[in-house]
Formats: C-alpha cells, structure tokens, sequence
C-alpha cells in the first residue's frame, strides 16, 4: 500500500511517501508555520516517482503539538480524501517520535514531553526495546513542577522543544502500515486535552426608547 504521511505537529515539518513500511522519499523543512505544504507534498512524491493517484492511504500525525500545522495537515487530507476518495489513519505524533527513537537505537523508558503552554506539558511514557515501541502511559496534561520534577531525579525527557528531537512523517507512515482501521477525513481532531473553556456572552440588554 502507497502511503502519504504528513507530520506538521512541530516546526520540523515533513512529509513521507512509503510502499509500505518501505521509505521511498521523505521532505522536511523548519519554517514551521510559514510550511508551503502543498509543495512540499510534490517535491516528496516527485522524489519518489509516485503520482497522486497512485497514493492509497494518507497516514496524518494528529498531535499533540502545533494546533495550527496539526489543521493545515488535517484540511489537506480531508480536501485529498474528497478528491481521491484515498483511506485515512490518524496517528499519535508522540507514538511516531517513540518509534523514531527506537529505530535510533534508544532503549528502556524513555517520557515524551511537548510544551502545552499555561504552564502545561502533554507527557506520555513508552517503553523502547528491540521488538518495538510500547505505550506505559498515555499521552495526558501535567503541571509544569511534574515536568521539572522528571528532569530533577534524571529520568529521559525529550520532545520537540526541549531537545533537538522532532515527530517524522517517515515513522507516523511506519506506525500507519500494520494498520487497518480507517476513518473518515473529517472525524479526525487534534489531540487537545484541554476541556473547552468559554463563557456565553449574556443576552442583549432591550434599551427602551428615549
């Protein structure tokens, strides 16, 4: 299967075009929201000698990270999708920065941070081996005195941000190709902990006439 994966959670943007697990090409750039998307899609499948219709499954990293390049990338595979009518899998971005590590050759536990902002991180926890990556604990929101807390007794923190470490599209493709269970384009949202918090405007005050 020809897979299209995007990863736009961080400022390292990339895009990835597999057979696959497979790596036929792989585009990355820094601009970060500045990202010419659609042509950095054409430079990846022109690297790897592969038409738009041939493409059958679009892999998209779905944070947590960026929620403005986690929509761009979401819009686009929706506006594919209607298109092309290709399948669909969203794929956690801090699972595919696991599996990256892991392919590096990192082992042991390992706790994957992104800065949520308000004094906020996401964290997840995985457990990297030789047979693959395994989830310890889900991708939730922590206080920031957690977060240091990690650093201050030296256990392995890293994440876009923090380090020199970045989600690829090339592992949220890897991640995508044993998978099965497609979805609709339009169903997919970031991952975004946060419940939402808005207050309703009162009614218009009625002003009698002067």
């Amino acid at each position: 299967m020809k897979i299209l994966a995007i990863e736009f959670s961080s400022d390292h943007r990339s895009v990835a075009v597999l057979d696959g697990e497979r790596l036929l090409a792989e585009q990355t750039v820094t601009e970060g929201r500045d990202t010419a998307a659609v042509q950095l899609i054409e430079s990846a499948l022109g690297q790897a000698e592969v038409g738009r219709s041939e493409i059958e499954c679009i892999a998209v990293g779905i944070g947590p990270g960026s929620y403005t390049g986690i929509r761009a990338a979401l819009a686009l595979t929706q506006g594919w999708q209607l298109a092309l009518g290709v399948k669909v899998l969203g794929v956690d971005s801090l699972e595919a920065l696991a599996r990256g590590e892991q392919a590096a050759g990192r082992r042991g536990e390992i706790t994957l941070a992104v800065d949520a902002q308000r004094g906020e991180f996401y964290l997840a926890r995985f457990e990297l081996s030789e047979e693959g990556i395994r989830n310890v604990e889900a991708t939730r929101l922590a206080k920031r005195v957690e977060y240091e807390s990690l650093l201050a007794v030296g256990h392995p923190v890293i994440g876009p941000g923090l380090v020199d470490k970045f989600p690829a599209a090339g592992h949220v493709g890897r991640l995508a190709a044993g998978r099965r269970d497609f979805v609709e384009a339009s169903q997919l949202e970031p991952i975004y902990l946060r419940q939402v918090d808005f207050v309703k405007a009162p009614p218009l005050r009625k002003i009698p006439p002067v």
